[in-house]
C-alpha cells in the first residue's frame, strides 16, 4: 500500500443503478472496505427505487455517511423520524424508509452501509 491513494468516484469500481432511473451507487473498493457516493434524484425513495432491487420490506442496512447536497428524509420502521440536508454527518441503523426532499438530487456519502446497498440478490 502507499502512503497516499487518489480515488474518483466519476471512474467508481462499480456503479448500480437504482429503479426507474432515480439515481445511482458510485462504489469504490479500498483495503478499509467500500465507500460509496449515492446520487438520489427528485422523486427517488427507498421502497419505490431501491426495494426492488433488496427484496426486503424496509432497507437493512446500517449507513454512516455524509450528506453533500439536497435532502433526505428518513423514516426508521418505528416511527422515529428525520431530515438531513448539506453538511450534516448521518448514522441510522437498519431498519428504515427514506426519500428526496425537494427537487435537488441528494448526493451522500456512505463509507459503512453501501457494500451491499442496491446489489442485486
Amino acid at each position: 500500500m502507499t502512503g497516499i491513494v487518489r480515488r474518483s468516484f466519476d471512474t467508481a469500481d462499480e456503479t448500480r443503478p437504482f429503479e426507474g432511473g432515480k439515481g445511482r451507487l458510485d462504489l469504490l473498493t479500498t483495503e478499509q472496505g467500500a465507500v460509496g457516493r449515492a446520487v438520489f434524484e427528485p422523486g427517488w425513495r427507498w421502497s419505490q427505487h431501491v426495494k426492488p432491487i433488496a427484496g426486503t420490506d424496509s432497507c437493512q442496512a446500517a449507513h454512516v455517511g455524509y450528506v453533500v447536497s439536497g435532502r433526505i428524509h428518513v423514516v426508521m420502521d418505528d416511527g422515529e423520524e428525520d431530515d438531513f440536508g448539506p453538511g450534516d454527518f448521518m448514522q441510522v441503523t437498519p431498519g428504515h424508509d427514506a426519500w428526496v426532499v425537494g427537487d435537488e438530487p441528494c448526493v451522500a456519502l456512505d463509507w459503512n452501509g453501501f457494500g451491499d446497498y442496491a446489489k442485486p440478490s
